[in-house]
This record gives structure tokens, sequence and C-alpha cells, in this order.
């Protein structure tokens, strides 16, 4: 296997040697490897990040922070060369246009930067590369930013992106694992070396203000994230001191805490580069190894970083992944295009309170939990407004610190059912679901004060408060707080109708198999996932005589109550076959478990909904709906979703 990990164009050797070294992503000292090659013989070394300020100017200001996130980014990353006699130089422009001007200014004989594996990024890079040689100036480029070369695991795979997670991992199983992280520069390594640094070089290259950028910074909300190398490191060290999960194996216990930032968050960190994934990888692995007492890692343990890794991989060789057309591993299903719909959903104003309260910690805070997520995307996409997921792409692209191109359009093509995972008569139920995470509704009281005064009896639905409640909350809804937008039994319904069409119709798809690509509990002998066709999803879906919701509650009048919409057929022997082969569909992103599942005889009235074990192996009756749910009140089958990069 070719080696990838540090290419070099060619060059002649020069007798003075002046170093570029170009900051992308890593915004980082720590485990920075093309840094120290770029350095090494250099007799002048300069750093420089170039900041286009027409793409600060086409953001509006509910991106700012963002923005102010990547500013102090570079501010700290200022204040860190500083500590070795060095600088930071932010050149305004293109890199096109950049390049050549410093080339021939600065004498330029070496460029170093880390390797980008985006498809718009490789596409960029080799533009530079090209108009590098023709100046006779030597590339250096190393990877750091994944753990693995996502273009290496294509090649192990034919060249095709692996569909499945489990597939990812078994080819990853078989490769050398993660280089270990290299230390950071020190001042003896830039002793000696010129670095081109003068008198005016504040009001020349010094990091800009969000005022310079165009912002309008009078109602910037208080700072949540902190940016920077500094804090990433401080955060990594409050993360690994809960020595208690990692040695037990197990993830944090999902609590309304939880929906909160966190001081141990890492995710935009990573994003930006200012965390070292691998310096993560082998912290955790070696903290795991010592509480352990063991010499070898699972390789779930690492199961966030490594779902990071996964949607690199996929999308490394793909520049339409974060487009539906154009997009060999996404299926074509006909979104509604309704701007007032999303405009609603973008701005919190679709009348559910567990929506708009995510919807606006985004907006403000620039992050929300996995789970908060998962509920929004279903919302607008294949749950209730039947919007495109590109839609949502683009809002969590400009609110998100964390939003990464390969992991944002990932996550999205996942939770809508368009590829990788296609259990889409699965839906979160926007007043359930949220009941469930936070009882108390205080993440509600919080992100919508308007709703604070309300009990907690219908924080989530206030719409089902009555007239005298509603004063006695000065809140009216329909005056002060908006009716729900939608039906969203009725919505989640029809909606289950429409996706059960969609992949009827792609049943004879004989493409990439991108549709049967669903991992099944056993593997097949040549190391593959095996793989079960679309023909069995619908015919699970068609035999439903009733699309009704799962419910904790005995009630028909509560059946939405279990936070999610599920289909439930009769319960025959065939029927949980089926269904047996369906719940074998899970992601290993977790560790495997029990996995129990809704049956209702049609027959009968919806209140006898009873539990049953995985109907593949058993099929004896077991308990009532009140234990269908986990500690953290979702249904177990939720799980298949990818619960990733939260660390946190």
């Amino acid at each position: 296997m070719p080696n990838r990990k540090r290419k070099r164009s060619d060059s002649p050797t020069f007798s003075r040697r002046c170093s570029v070294h170009w900051f992308r992503k890593g915004l980082r000292l720590h485990d920075n490897p093309s840094f120290l090659e770029g350095l090494k013989g250099a007799a002048e070394f300069r750093c420089v990040y170039i900041l286009d300020p027409w793409f600060a100017g086409s953001y509006d200001n509910t991106g700012i922070n963002r923005w102010r996130f990547l500013l102090q980014c570079l501010e700290d990353l200022d204040s860190n060369l500083k500590k070795l006699n060095s600088r930071l130089f932010v050149i305004r422009g293109q890199p096109s246009d950049v390049f050549p001007k410093i080339f021939k200014e600065w004498k330029v004989n070496r460029l170093s930067f880390e390797v980008d594996s985006e498809p718009f990024a490789r596409k960029r890079d080799q533009a530079i590369r090209t108009m590098a040689t023709e100046a006779n100036v030597e590339v250096i480029s190393c990877i750091s930013h994944t753990l693995y070369d996502p273009l290496e695991i294509l090649t192990l795979n034919d060249n095709e992106p692996p569909l499945t997670y489990k597939r990812f991992q078994t080819l990853i199983s078989g490769m050398d694992p993660p280089p270990h992280p290299c230390p950071a520069p020190t001042t003896e390594q830039l002793e000696g070396i010129e670095r081109g640094i003068e008198l005016d070089h504040y009001e020349k290259y010094g990091v800009p203000t969000l005022e310079e950028l165009g912002f309008d910074t009078d109602n910037i909300p208080p700072v949540c994230w902190q940016g920077g190398e500094t804090e990433a490191k401080k955060r990594l060290d409050r993360h690994l001191e809960r020595k208690a999960w990692i040695a037990n194996f197990e993830s944090p216990k999902m609590t309304p805490v939880s929906l909160m930032a966190s001081q141990t968050g890492l995710t935009p960190y990573l994003r930006f580069g200012c965390l070292s994934s691998r310096l993560f990888y082998w912290k955790l692995s070696e903290l795991f190894m010592m509480v352990r007492k063991t010499k070898t890692v699972p390789l779930s343990l690492q199961g966030q970083l490594l779902w990071r890794e996964f949607f690199y991989t996929v999308a490394c060789n793909n520049p339409n992944f974060d487009c539906m057309m154009g997009n060999q591993i996404c299926v074509k299903i006909p979104w509604d295009k309704n701007k007032q719909a999303l405009d609603k959903w973008a701005r919190a104003k679709t009348g559910f309170p567990w929506i708009d309260a995510i919807m606006t910690q985004l907006r403000q805070e620039g992050w929300i939990h996995s789970i908060a997520r998962h509920a929004v995307g279903c919302f607008l996409t294949r749950g209730d407004l039947w919007v495109s997921w590109e839609e949502g792409m683009k809002v969590f692209e400009e609110l998100l610190l964390d939003a990464d191109w390969s992991i944002n359009a990932g996550n999205w093509i996942w939770l809508s059912c368009s590829s990788f995972f296609q259990q889409f008569f699965h839906v979160y139920c926007p007043v359930t679901f949220g009941k469930r995470t936070d009882p108390s509704g205080d993440y509600v009281r919080k992100y919508l004060p308007v709703l604070k005064h309300f009990p907690t009896k219908y924080i989530y639905a206030p719409w089902e408060a009555p007239t005298e409640v509603q004063i006695q909350a000065k809140c009216i809804v329909g005056k002060d707080y908006p009716f729900p937008m939608v039906d969203h039994e009725e919505a989640s319904r029809l909606n289950i109708e429409r996706m059960k069409q969609v992949y009827s119709q792609l049943s004879h798809y004989a493409g990439p198999s991108l549709l049967a690509a669903i991992p099944s509990s056993k593997d097949s002998n040549d190391g593959k996932p095996p793989r079960m066709g679309l023909k069995s999803i619908i015919q699970h879906t068609s035999m439903h005589s009733q699309m009704t919701t799962v419910g904790t509650q005995r009630s028909s009048n509560h059946l939405h109550s279990s936070g999610m919409i599920s289909s439930v057929p009769s319960r025959t022997s065939e029927h949980r076959r089926q269904h047996g082969a369906l719940q074998s569909i899970s992601s290993t992103n977790v560790q495997p478990q029990e996995h129990k599942i809704a049956y209702a005889n049609p027959s009968t009235s919806c209140h006898q909904l009873q539990t049953y074990d995985n109907p593949s192996t058993s099929g004896h009756q077991l308990q009532t709906m009140q234990n269908v749910t986990d500690q953290s009140g979702l249904t177990k089958y939720t799980r298949t979703f990818p619960l990733v990069l939260e660390f946190s």
C-alpha cells in the first residue's frame, strides 16, 4: 500500500530555504507534522492563514458565533506562536491570488500544510501544488486531521465508499493503528530562524475583528464556547478525568443536563483542528489500558471518533456528497419546496416547544446535543415537514460551530433515511421525545422564556392548556406563542407512507446497492457484512394494516406518548420473523444490546400493545409497554442512529 502520510513535489535543493506553513483546519501546534516538516532546515519560517473576506461577508449576523469562534482560534494560535518568538500572518484574499505574491515577495521555496481529504479542498490543494511547482516551490503535506487516510480506506474497498459502518470497521481493523501524535514545536527548534516579523505586523497581518469583517456586534450573544488550542487541551483533560465511564466501557448517560453546553465538549475543537483527533484517540486508549490493566483496546471504544472517520471516508471522493442530485449514494426523494415551513423551523416558530427550544439554542450558542439534532432533523424531513435534508444541512452549516462538510452532510443524509439508515417507519415525536429527555421542562423554559410560567404538564404542549392556565402563564397560544404548524400524528403518518412509496419504487434498483447495504446481525464468510435487500423492508411496511403510535400509557388517547411513531403488524410468526430481521439492522457504534419490539393484533384495541423479545429468536411475552424504553427515555431501536461527535 502506498504511503500517503506525506507528500512532496519535486524540487531542487536550495542553499537558503524560506518555508511557509499554511494553516487551514489544523489550528494548533501540537500534533502538527507538516509544521514540523516545514521547519526542518529552514532559514526563514512564516505561518500564514488566508482569510477570504467575501466568504465572511456572505453570512448574515446569525452566523456570527462561528466566525467569532474562528477568530478566537486564530488569536490563540498567534498567542502560542508568540511564545516561540513567531507570529501568525493573516492574509485576506483567495489562496490562488495570495500565493503567487508571497512566493515572489518572500522568496519562498517550501510550502507545508495539513492534508484536507474533502473534495473541494483536494481540488484547491492540487491547484496550489501546480502553482508551487511552476514557482519552483517544494510542497510538503501530512495527514493529521483524520486518524486514517480516507483514500487508503477507499482503495481497500475497491475504490468504493463503505456504505455501512460495520464494513468500515472491517476495513480499518486490518490497517495499522493511527500514528501517535507529534510533539509541539519548541523554541529551540526555531532558534536562529528568521520569522519575518516587522513593526507594523498587526496592521498588515493581524487577526481581524468581527467589526472589521462587517458583522454587527451590538446584539451578539455571550461566549459559550471559547475558541482555540489552549481551551481545547483544557477540555480534553477534563474529559479524560471521567475515568469511571471509560473504565466501564460505556458512554455517559443522557440526562437533562446533557442538553446544555458542557465544559468537556470537544466537537468544535476537532472541527477546526484546535484539538488533534490522534491525541484524543491515544489519550483515551492509554487511559483505558491503564485503568483496565490491559494491552488491547476494543475498536468500539473509539466509536465517536470512528463515526467521524466513516463520514470523511464516504465523502472524500464524492464532490456531490452534500447534494441529493448527482450523489450516487443518496436516495432521490421528492421533498416539498416549502420556504415558509423551512423558515418557521429555522427561526424557532414551529409551535412545538421542544423543537423551538433546540433551534433557539442552536442560534444563540452555536451548538446542540446529538439527540437534539436528531429531533429537529427528523422533524424537518421525513417526520413532519417533508423538507429536503439539504435545506437543514445549510442551516446547520451556518449556525453550528462544529459543522463539518462531510459530517454535517452525512448526518443529514442518515437522519432523512436517504442513505445508510432505512428504518423510515421510526419517527421522533416532537412532544413526548422532549418530555422523556427533560421531564421537568427546564430546557424549554431556558430557551423559550415566553413559556416559562407554564406548568410542567403543558410545557411541551401549551395549546392543550385551558384558557385560564394560559392567562395565568401570561402566554396565549396563537398570540404570544404560535400554534403547532402541523398535526404531528397525521403528518408523520402521511410521510411514512410517502417513504414507503419511495422505497417501493427503488426496490428494483441495481446500482451501487446503497439501499441494500444494511448489515445484519451475522457476518458473511468473506468478512463483509451480509446484505438485506429492500424487498424485506417494503414487505414489512406494506403488511401493516394500520399505522399507530407506540405508547407508554394503556390508552388509545395517548398512543403518541412514547416519542416515536411506529407501524404495528399482527402477531404472526411471519411478521415476527421479518421484524426480527429488521431489528438486527443496528449500527455498531454502540455495544450489542437486547432489542424489544412492539406488536399489536389489528383485530384488538390499540391499548393491548405488548412487547416481545427479538422475535427472530423467541416470541414469548415479556412485559408491558412501560419497559420498552431505556433510561434515557428513548425506545431501544432509536439507538441505531449514529450518536456521533458528542465527546461530552
